[in-house]
């Protein structure tokens, strides 16, 4: 008699050995979908109050204060449980909590950026041309022109007097602020421009801002439209022209956070990259109990164009923060760089069907599968990567599978589309391992962004487990 052959259940034999693509929302359950909607609340509060890296700052150094945390002294001996935050100029930020077994097995970071694409003004911006008030700009991070036109601007910022007073500037934002705009030709006369190609058709020096339209009242001579918004300037934060000379202000997008869509499971906003990922940065940090390892939060500046400055991580102050705790424990620096590892926290490309040709399918990550993993980014022959090592993945897919996180792995779009970078690299270069994880995002360095609230609260899922993992 032949022998009967069982039939195979591929169902089952899926489960065991293919890629499980579930929806996130089916994977968290409804529990977790509640917790994701409630944290969601608290960033989009975070998104309106801070949309400047020294407005990040200010809120962290408030939120690490009411959760315990003191500035940092290279010169005391912390035991463990201790927390500690270091403020570098009011633009970036490393806050630690100290570990049972401090730094001698290394120390764990998890390391955001702070800064958003806007647009900052030229030294000597305000200039009037026929019978309006405008601000000459240059615009900081990789944007589309043409986003910016048409769309309500705030104005935020620091003015310091050459007698060294300092004036902080938040315009725009409240309902009873005046707000501001870059213009855009009507249809009616835009032939020219519509002929132009997409990136020609609008420049940089034509995002100028209107401020006003009124000349100064009662008097006459030259430059009345100017000089009527200068006085006004002046009545409000006392400062004359060439205080804008040492001045830092940004224009950026008006508009509030908002859910999206009708089942109020994104959330819209301004800035996402990368605030999206430094919040739950934060919050997993503020919530750290006392962890093996000493855990490290950086918030960092300048990463939207190269990291440079001494507030960017291309800078030595989270090397120096590391070193500090370090040599309190008596050990040397090089060799805690050489155990610890990071996780480079910062946001990758949503799949968009409306732009699919950018994508490949099987390798992106999508709204509401949760936190996206990203092995490597650069662009082409993984040009400008840090490509992390199969070890790491392999044990930061342990962390995220023992704690429950829904998360996914992707490319930013296909190869040879273009590319990005992150931090990983200015860390790597320290020998630690490093990968990159963070929030898939629709219209990156757009005005306005989408995520999915699910993907954010698995974010901070994600670091919370990193840091506490055994």
């Amino acid at each position: 008699m032949a022998k009967k052959v069982e039939k195979i259940d591929a169902k089952e034999l899926s489960k065991q050995l293919l890629n499980d693509r579930t929806h996130g929302v089916k994977k968290a359950g409804a529990a977790e979908m509640k917790k994701a909607d409630k944290f969601a609340e608290g960033y989009k509060a975070f998104l309106d109050e801070a949309k400047t890296e020294r407005e990040s700052v200010d809120y962290a150094v408030k939120a690490a204060e009411a959760a315990g945390f003191v500035p940092f002294d290279p010169s005391h001996k912390y035991k463990a449980g201790d927390k500690v935050y270091y403020n570098n100029r009011g633009k970036a930020m490393c806050l630690a909590v100290i570990g049972k077994k401090g730094c001698r097995e290394g120390v764990r970071i998890a390391a955001a950026h702070i800064d958003n694409p806007r647009i900052d003004l030229k030294p000597i911006p305000l200039y009037e041309a026929n019978e309006l008030a405008l601000l000459k700009t240059h615009y900081y991070g990789g944007i589309k022109h043409y986003q910016w036109t048409a769309i309500p601007l705030s104005m935020h910022g620091k003015i310091v007097r050459k007698d060294g007073t300092e004036i902080t500037v938040n315009v725009g934002d409240k309902p009873s602020d005046p707000q501001f705009t870059i213009t855009d030709i009507l249809p009616h006369l835009g032939r020219d421009q519509m002929g132009k190609k997409l990136g020609e058709a609008f420049t940089g020096e034509d995002l100028n801002i209107l401020v006003g339209s009124l000349p100064l009242e009662d008097a006459e001579g030259e430059q009345l439209f100017k000089l009527n918004v200068m006085k006004i300037l002046n009545e409000q934060y006392g400062v004359v022209e060439s205080d804008l000379i040492s001045a830092e202000i940004s224009f950026v997008p008006a508009f509030r956070a908002a859910d999206i869509g009708f089942d109020r499971s994104m959330v819209g906003a301004y800035g996402h990259d990368d605030r999206v990922c430094a919040y739950p940065a934060l919050e997993a940090i503020l919530n750290c109990k006392t962890p093996e390892r000493t855990v490290i939060t950086c918030l960092a500046d300048k990463e939207e164009i190269g990291s440079v400055g001494n507030t960017g991580l291309c800078s030595e102050y989270l090397n120096y923060f590391v070193a500090d705790l370090a040599a309190a424990e008596g050990l040397e620096p090089r060799h805690v760089w050489s155990a610890s590892n990071c996780l480079s926290a910062d946001v990758t490309a949503a799949y968009d069907p409306t732009y699919a040709y950018a994508y490949e399918v099987g390798n992106s990550c999508y709204l509401n599968r949760g936190v996206g993993v990203a092995k490597y980014t650069g662009s082409r022959g993984k040009g400008g990567s840090n490509d992390a090592s199969a070890e790491f993945v392999g044990w930061v897919r342990r962390i995220l599978d023992d704690a429950d996180v829904v998360w996914q792995i992707g490319e930013l779009g296909k190869v040879d589309q273009g590319g990005g970078g992150t931090v990983a690299l200015d860390i790597s270069r320290l020998n630690a391992d490093v990968i990159d994880i963070g929030v898939p995002v629709l219209s990156m360095h757009a005005p306005f962004e989408v995520v999915s609230k699910l993907d954010v609260y698995m974010a901070y899922k994600a670091f919370k487990a990193y840091f506490e993992a055994k």
